[in-house]
C-alpha cells in the first residue's frame, strides 16, 4: 500500500505543478460525475462532538472503495491548532485491499476548489474578471488560484474578520498576478464582483452575504454552509436565480437549502452538479441570471482526489510502501506474523 505524508503530497504537487494538479483533478472529477449514477452515495456520517463534527464520508464504484475522515472545530485556531483536518483511503473492489493511505487536509483544499471552478466553468459569466473571496482562511488561497484556471480573474476583492487571516492571504497572493483589494466588510468585497466565493467557519445560520448586495449577473460559490445549522447565504438569494448542488440529500441537511422547505426546494433547485457536466441540464443562460452553487462537499470528490494522487504518486515514485495487510503465504495462518 501506499502512504502519502503531507510531505509527499507537497512533492507531487511541486513535481506536477500546481496548475497541472488543479487541472488534472478537474479532468477526474468530471470523468466521475458523468458516470454519477454508477456510485454507491449517501449523506456523510457526522457525529457532533463538543466544539465541532466528525465526519466520515464513504463511496464506492466498481472499481474502487474510498472514504474519508475530516473534522471541523471552528475554535481550533484560538489553541493554534487547524479548524479542519483530514485523512482518506483509497481501496480496490476486487480484493477489498487498501492501495493508498493518504493525507487530505490539502487535498481537500484541492478538490473543494477544483469542484467550485467546475460549478464556474458552467455557471459564471464568461467575461467575469473580479472575484470576492469572503473568508481568507485555508480555502481562500486554492479558490483564488484556481478561479484563473476557468475565468480571467483580474482582480480579487477579500475581507475575513480576522484581520491576521487577511494578512497571511495578501502575502500568499502578493506575486500571482492579481490587484489585490483589502476590505472592510462583506459588503465592501461583494461591491463589484461578478464571482462570490463565501467560505467562512462560523457555525451558525449566519447571513454572511446578503441579497440586497447580489446584482444581476454574479455567480455565488457556497462554500462554508456544510452542516446542520450552518448557513452563509440570506434566504432570499435563493430565489433569485438557478440553484445547484451535489446530492440533494445531503444538501437539503447541510446546504444553504436546508432554510427552505421541502416545496421550497422544489422551486429552487435548478440541479445536481453532474447534470451540467453530462449535459442533461443547461447552466448559465443570460449574462443577467444569478446562479447560486451550494456546496457541501461529498465523497465522490474526495473519491476523484484520492484516484489522481494514486496515480500520480506512482507516476513519480513518491511516498511509502507500506506493509498494512499481513504478509502471510498461508491466508488462514494469520497468527504466523507474531512470530
Amino acid at each position: 500500500m501506499k502512504l502519502i505524508t503531507v510531505q509527499d503530497l507537497a512533492k507531487i504537487v511541486q513535481k506536477h505543478g500546481f496548475d497541472n494538479y488543479m487541472q488534472d483533478l478537474v479532468s477526474y472529477l468530471k470523468e466521475d460525475f458523468v458516470r454519477w449514477e454508477q456510485f454507491d452515495k449517501s449523506p456523510r456520517y457526522v457525529s457532533h462532538v463538543p466544539g465541532g463534527v466528525m465526519e466520515l464520508m464513504p463511496t464506492a464504484d466498481k472499481q474502487y472503495f474510498s472514504y474519508k475522515f475530516v473534522n471541523g472545530h471552528p475554535a481550533n485556531p484560538f489553541d493554534g491548532k487547524q479548524t479542519i483536518v483530514a485523512v482518506g483511503q483509497l481501496a480496490e473492489i476486487k480484493y477489498g485491499f487498501p492501495i493508498l493511505l493518504s493525507e487530505m487536509t490539502a487535498l481537500t483544499g484541492f478538490r473543494t476548489a477544483a469542484t467550485a471552478i467546475v460549478a464556474t466553468e458552467y455557471l459564471a459569466r464568461k467575461d467575469s474578471r473580479v472575484l470576492a473571496i469572503i473568508g481568507t482562511g485555508s480555502q481562500s488561497e486554492f479558490q483564488t488560484l484556481a478561479h484563473k484556471l476557468v475565468r480571467p480573474i483580474t482582480t480579487v476583492r477579500y475581507f475575513d474578520i480576522d484581520p491576521a487571516a487577511m494578512d497571511k492571504f495578501e502575502k500568499n497572493m502578493a506575486d500571482k498576478g492579481f490587484k489585490l483589494i483589502r476590505c472592510q466588510s462583506a459588503e465592501e468585497a461583494c461591491a463589484g464582483a461578478d464571482i462570490i466565493t463565501v467560505c467562512t467557519a462560523c457555525k451558525l445560520h449566519a447571513i454572511v452575504v446578503k441579497n440586497e448586495w447580489i446584482k444581476p449577473g454574479v455567480h455565488i460559490n457556497g462554500l462554508g454552509g456544510d452542516s446542520p445549522g450552518k448557513t452563509e447565504l440570506e434566504k432570499s438569494i435563493l430565489f433569485r436565480g438557478k440553484v445547484v448542488v451535489e446530492f440533494t440529500e445531503q444538501s437539503m441537511v447541510e446546504g444553504e437549502i436546508q432554510q427552505l422547505t421541502p416545496e421550497e426546494v422544489k422551486q429552487v433547485l435548478h440541479a445536481e452538479l453532474w447534470e451540467l457536466i453530462n449535459g442533461s441540464k443547461v447552466g448559465r443562460e443570460s449574462d443577467d441570471e444569478v446562479t447560486i452553487y451550494d456546496s457541501v462537499g461529498f465523497a465522490v470528490e474526495d473519491f476523484s482526489v484520492l484516484r489522481l494522487t494514486h496515480d500520480l504518486a506512482h507516476k513519480y515514485g513518491i511516498g511509502h510502501d507500506v506493509d498494512m495487510i499481513p504478509p502471510i503465504k498461508d491466508p488462514k495462518n494469520l497468527y504466523s506474523i507474531l512470530g
